[in-house]
């Protein structure tokens, strides 16, 4: 298990010894009214000085929104971002490796790539249950990250939390849990047991349930040393001014967004009673997230009449135990019962 003195091992020795960028800005604009530091532009024009660095108006929205202190969060350009920082802090090129699920989210193995680490896969039993046996067989002294996605994509299920909480309390490396569909979900998430464990990342995005995708801007939370970690070797204003703005706009009009998810989990409902009639789909599995896997007869033409009108969906038939399946995302009530209508004038 990872406690609060073994993160500074897991840490690249780089890291350890990087002196962070730092402005006058950092230390000094709570108290100063003329600012003659970074060379920007003296003209008002909304965007003419760099934006807050630590995103601080908005971490405290956060807080409050998740009940958490603001210590613990990090805002990324994107979840993406959070994602790579932790393979620059933790990963040593070439030398450490990290463990991911299959079938899952790919950018886990294309930032591995991105990095130079070993990236090594563990399958999903057939039901898309965790197989915590051989994730942890997978694991060596030179592990450092296991990512680990629930709500899962492309499969749409949540973990077992027995099993979640096993790996944290067996693995030396972070466990990095990625939530980006939990607001979807009805059942609880792992932000209440943070700080019950050391070792574990989460990572929340404002791009699904919140409608912000165009903002990239995605959440980490995690113990105070590692989000101290990632402060230290982020980009200096990695989060831009509009952005920052907009995201505090939206948390602020809490219960539009809690309408909105509402909706979409009504129409998910809606929409996986209308498929189990069609007789061009097998199966549609259980998901607590804002889609559904569905098993399709001749998958490829289904797929592929769908584009011709105008209808994209994924074709994740080429993933583990997903053969013949679409993910189809919930759309409004007008565009899926547009999709409804397409797939039933279909005959494979």
């Amino acid at each position: 298990m990872v406690t609060k003195t073994s993160i500074h091992n897991l840490l690249r020795r780089n890291v350890v010894q990087l002196s962070p960028y730092s402005s006058a800005r950092d230390e000094f604009s709570d108290k100063a009214d003329i600012l003659l530091d970074a060379n920007e532009s003296p003209f008002d024009s909304g965007t003419n000085r760099y934006p807050d660095p630590h995103q601080r108006a908005l971490k405290e929205a956060i807080a409050g929104l998740k009940n958490i202190n603001a210590e613990n969060i990090f805002i990324g350009n994107g979840s993406d971002e959070v994602l790579d920082l932790l393979y620059r802090a933790f990963c040593e090129p070439r030398l450490d490796n990290v463990v991911v699920i299959n079938p899952s989210y790919g950018m886990y193995e294309v930032l591995a790539d991105v990095n130079d680490v070993q990236c090594r896969r563990t399958d999903l039993n057939v039901d898309f249950s965790l197989n915590t046996d051989n994730i942890l067989v997978k694991t060596d002294e030179n592990t450092k990250l296991i990512f680990l996605c629930s709500p899962n994509n492309p499969t749409g299920n949540t973990f077992d939390a027995a099993a979640i909480e096993l790996l944290l309390e067996k693995t030396k490396a972070l466990v990095v849990l990625d939530e980006a569909y939990i607001d979807f979900s009805e059942k609880p998430g792992f932000l209440g047991k943070l700080l019950q464990y050391p070792g574990l990342v989460i990572v929340q995005t404002l791009s699904k349930a919140w409608g912000m995708a165009g903002l990239r801007l995605g959440l980490g939370f995690a113990s105070k040393e590692i989000i101290n970690i990632l402060d230290r070797i982020k980009p200096p204003y990695n989060v831009n001014l509009l952005s920052q703005q907009q995201a505090l706009i939206r948390i602020e009009n809490l219960a539009e967004t809690q309408r909105q998810i509402r909706v979409l989990r009504h129409e998910k409902r809606k929409m996986r009673e209308a498929l189990q009639l069609l007789s061009v789909v097998k199966k549609v599995f259980p998901s607590d997230a804002n889609f559904l896997l569905v098993e399709m007869k001749n998958v490829t033409a289904i797929y592929t009449k769908l584009l011709a009108k105008g209808i994209v969906v994924r074709n994740r038939s080429g993933m583990l135990h997903c053969a013949g399946c679409l993910r189809i995302t919930i759309g409004t009530p007008e565009e899926n019962q547009r999709l409804i209508t397409e797939l039933e004038k279909i005959t494979v």
